[in-house]
Parts: structure tokens; C-alpha cells; sequence
């Protein structure tokens, strides 16, 4: 029997689940893989929980969903304690950072948190882009000098293992093109856009799915897809690339007209894509694409994303994940886990 113990940050969508999760699937792990796996510290923007025998993961996710904290759970809660504070003090494994991206502030908490992370040997899975798309290389290297493991395969694509398809499953091959549809948010826009709602109508019923957040700005106009495919050219293509160079046309200025028109033969979707040059280069661009109904991704439905390899060795290789609600992407950071855990322990 393998314990791993866990530090949580961030207990929005992804954390509540994934703490859930642990709880339900306590059991049966240890029994296919022999790992008793324990949240001992979890820590939101209010505070933090610790209990170094394991805290309850169903009473996080029940705190989260009722508007409280998991520093108003009796005898572990502990008001206004940082993620980083809890890092610093408390011993684990793993962390799990699933803070806010907020590309805007520098990656900040979450750039801090895998940071000093790394810096005291625990090994980092995090489904949060902005650490990665701010300092891939710098945290490779960290994690490369510490001997633990960095994974962020929930950075792409929910719960799709889009980066692990590319980097570990296409090794050997050359990669002659990535086209990708890594945004749920924008495909579901665009479908009831398609149906006759207006622009209004569409945002809103995209919020009252659960599929927006905010002001919406970051999908719509596709940054959110344009950090997805700089990590994807980092460390697929191994191409150093900023988020601010790759060029991007969001969904908010789309012509319904067209659209409309568009729909009754493509499935328009905003398309993030990777194609290689003669001189081995990649042109990155994500934009409105209408997809013919052969292509790979010319299917796709309102909550569903994917993406297609284009190789020289294994032809092409599409893989599509249903999502229709966050668990499978709260669910990348229990693969990451388990992942970390299994090859480590070997």
C-alpha cells in the first residue's frame, strides 16, 4: 500500500469535484492500485483546511456548494490562511493547483503556489493554464532539479488527453498538423447562434448551462484557445511560443448571417491549429473555421471539444471528449495523480 497525500488549492468547479472524487473513489483505488490516496490541506480564497490523517472530500465539495469555505469545517478550518502559507507548512506529496488562470496578473497565485511547490520536492499536477503558458520552460527546469513531476494534462481540452495523445502517444513521428476545438464555451455559442438566438440570448443560456463564467471575455475572444495551443506547440511541438504571439480572432464579432448560412452545410467552430512548414516551423492561428462534415471535427456537438494529429508515421488521429458537465476535467488532475504516483513508485 502506497499513501499519497494531497494538497489542494483552489476549490472552485474543478477542486470541489476533484475533492469529491477523491472521497468516492477512495476506496477502489486502493483496491486496483494499491494507493491511499489523502487530502491533508485544501485552501480556497477565504482560507484553508488541514488534517494531516486525510479530511473528508465529500464535506469540502458540500462546504463549496452551500457558498462557505473550507475554513468554516469544524476543528480543521483555518480562516485567512493562504494556499502559499499552507505550502510552506504543511508536508504532502502532491499538489493540485486548480486556482483561477489570471494570465492578466502574472499567473499569480498559481504561479507561486507550483513555484514553491516544486522548490520543497512535491511533485504538481494543475489544470491551470496560466502558470504554464507564463513559465513552461522555467518550471520544467524546476521540477527537472527537484526530481518530481510536473503534469498539466487538464490544460487542454477538459478532461481529453490531448497533450498526453501528442507528446508520449505520437512519439517518433513528426507532426505535420494540430487542429484542435479546445473551447467548449465558443462551440456552444456558436450552436445557439445557429438555432436563432440572439448574440444576448446565446451568453445567457451558455451561463445558465454552466458553460461561461464572468464576463466571458477570455473564451469569446479566444484567448482561452490561443493559451491551449501555446501549450501545445510548448510542449508537443516543443516550440517556444507567447501566448501574445499567436494570432486570434475571437467568436464576438461573427456574422449570424453567415454563420446560418455557413451551418447548413459546416459546423463552425473556433479552431485552434498547428500546421508545419518546410522549414519545420509551425503557423499557429486560431479563428471561426467552418468545418465540412468529413473533416475530423466537422461533427462536433454544443458541449463536446477535440483535436486531430496530422502525423507522418500514424496517419491522423482524432480523439473527442463529451463534457456536459466540469467532472471529466476535474477528473485530468486524479489521472495526473495517479499517473505521478504509479510511475514514481515504480
Amino acid at each position: 500500500m502506497q499513501r499519497v497525500d494531497v494538497l489542494l488549492i483552489g476549490v472552485g468547479n474543478l477542486g470541489r469535484r476533484f475533492a469529491g472524487l477523491v472521497a468516492t473513489k477512495h476506496d477502489e483505488l486502493i483496491g486496483r492500485y494499491s494507493l491511499d490516496i489523502r487530502l491533508v490541506g485544501v485552501a480556497d480564497s477565504r482560507g484553508a483546511a488541514i488534517d494531516p490523517n486525510g479530511l473528508d472530500g465529500a464535506a469540502i465539495e458540500h462546504v463549496k456548494l452551500t457558498g462557505g469555505t473550507v475554513a468554516d469545517l469544524p476543528t480543521v478550518g483555518r480562516p485567512g490562511m493562504t494556499g502559499l502559507t499552507m505550502l510552506q507548512e504543511v508536508d504532502a506529496d502532491v499538489l493540485c493547483e486548480a486556482g483561477p488562470v489570471n494570465l492578466a496578473g502574472g499567473a499569480e497565485p498559481g504561479l507561486s503556489h507550483v513555484r514553491c511547490a516544486l522548490a520543497r520536492g512535491l511533485h504538481v499536477s494543475t489544470p491551470n493554464k496560466g502558470p504554464i503558458v507564463t513559465a513552461y520552460r522555467d518550471l520544467v527546469a524546476r521540477a527537472e532539479a527537484s526530481g518530481v513531476q510536473l503534469r498539466f494534462d487538464g490544460t487542454v481540452a477538459g478532461g481529453l488527453p490531448a497533450i498526453a495523445l501528442g507528446a508520449r502517444d505520437l512519439r517518433g513521428a513528426t507532426i505535420e498538423r494540430i487542429d484542435s476545438v479546445p473551447n467548449l464555451t465558443t462551440g456552444f455559442i456558436l450552436d445557439r447562434l445557429v438555432a436563432g438566438a440572439t448574440w444576448d440570448a446565446a451568453i445567457e443560456d451558455a451561463r445558465q448551462a454552466g458553460a461561461l463564467e464572468g464576463d466571458g471575455a477570455w473564451d469569446l475572444d479566444g484567448w482561452d484557445a490561443a493559451a491551449k495551443l501555446a501549450i501545445l506547440a510548448l510542449h508537443v511541438l516543443d516550440r517556444d511560443v507567447a501566448l501574445n504571439e499567436v494570432p486570434r480572432t475571437g467568436i464576438r464579432n461573427i456574422d449570424p448571417v453567415w454563420l446560418r448560412r455557413t451551418s447548413q452545410t459546416h459546423r463552425v467552430r473556433l479552431l485552434a491549429s498547428a500546421i508545419r512548414e518546410s522549414d519545420g516551423a509551425y503557423a499557429l492561428a486560431v479563428a471561426p473555421t467552418a468545418l465540412p462534415s468529413d473533416h475530423p471535427l466537422g461533427r462536433l456537438g454544443p458541449k463536446q471539444m477535440g483535436i486531430s494529429y496530422t502525423t507522418d508515421l500514424f496517419g491522423t488521429i482524432t480523439s473527442i471528449i463529451d463534457e456536459p458537465t466540469p467532472l471529466p476535467s476535474a477528473a485530468s488532475m486524479l489521472r495526473d495523480l495517479l499517473d505521478i504516483s504509479m510511475s514514481h513508485h515504480r
